[in-house]
């Protein structure tokens, strides 16, 4: 049975990770171990608007506030997923993320941000006014319909482009805007024309360097290629339905708005439906050696 109760024999294998997937319905916890999809539930009910997780905690942007999952036991671990989300006190979210520090970075809908610095339970603004509307943060990025800011030393500069509907900050800082996909070198770089949706880059990727990385454009993946460092259309992958997230693990995984979860097997696609729609997003916790 294709349903968001199943329950299949995969959740115990050796070296299976979590992934974690936001929808309209609330938070889906996968386990999957290399290509194979294991069992998969409903975790927490909520309007959840986007996802950030790392090895230590999961974050989750609701309708209501932004929601906190601590992994004590370490993101690999099926025990790290009996722990309930709780509130933090932020109100109602459109975007979160994690800086390389564990600091938690989050949107309202009126572009108000804030930081939760990793050990704390407080939050602290990060301007005084509000920015443009944020559609997602990565890293110390912000990416707004006005263009990228960096956050540092609790305030924002502003860093270019516009129209931006996604960034990336591992290796090398990547943004999906509405005329193409920018790298940021000696200034923001275009790489590709055309209207971009979402960009990804493995979390393991040292400074300077992409090792994986995606980009969405509609019904198209772009797919990094660091052996001549080009981008690559994807063959085959329009009929899968429209990637709203991508994530890292042993493979590459990705996840489509209708509920669709996918793993690269050789080369390829392997997909295995949730159940649900109106997905936002994917995020896969590094394990304990990773990032």
């Amino acid at each position: 049975m294709d349903s968001i109760e199943e329950k299949r024999v995969y959740g115990d294998r050796e070296g299976a990770i979590t992934a974690y997937v936001a929808s309209a319905i609330g938070v889906v916890r996968v386990r999957v171990a290399g290509d194979t999809v294991g069992e998969f539930g409903l975790c927490e009910r909520c309007e959840a608007r986007d996802i950030a997780a790392t090895r230590d905690a999961v974050a989750v942007a609701t309708d209501e506030d932004v929601r906190i999952r601590t992994l004590e036991d370490g993101a690999d671990t099926d025990d790290a997923g009996d722990d309930p989300f709780v509130e933090t006190g932020f109100g109602p979210a459109v975007a979160v993320g994690y800086d390389d520090d564990g600091d938690l970075i989050a949107a309202d809908p009126d572009g108000r941000l804030a930081c939760r610095a990793a050990g704390s339970e407080e939050w602290t603004p990060l301007e005084d006014e509000t920015v443009a509307a944020v559609r997602a943060i990565d890293g110390d990025l912000v990416g707004t319909d006005s263009g990228v800011y960096r956050a540092h030393d609790g305030g924002l500069d502003h860093a270019g482009l516009t129209d931006v509907r996604d960034v990336s900050a591992a290796g090398v800082p990547l943004a999906a805007t509405a005329d193409g996909l920018y790298k940021l070198g000696n200034g923001w770089m275009e790489i590709l024309e055309g209207q971009f949706d979402a960009v990804a880059a493995d979390p393991r990727s040292e400074p300077g360097q992409l090792v994986r990385a995606h980009a969405v454009a509609g019904d198209a993946v772009y797919e990094y290629a660091a052996d001549d460092d080009e981008w690559r259309e994807r063959s085959g992958d329009r009929s899968r339905g429209r990637i709203v997230g991508v994530g890292y693990g042993d493979t590459v995984y990705a996840v489509t708005e209708s509920g669709t979860f996918c793993s690269v097997s050789e080369g390829e696609w392997r997909t295995r439906t949730l159940g649900i729609t109106g997905v936002t997003g994917l995020a896969v916790p590094p394990r304990r050696a990773e990032r």
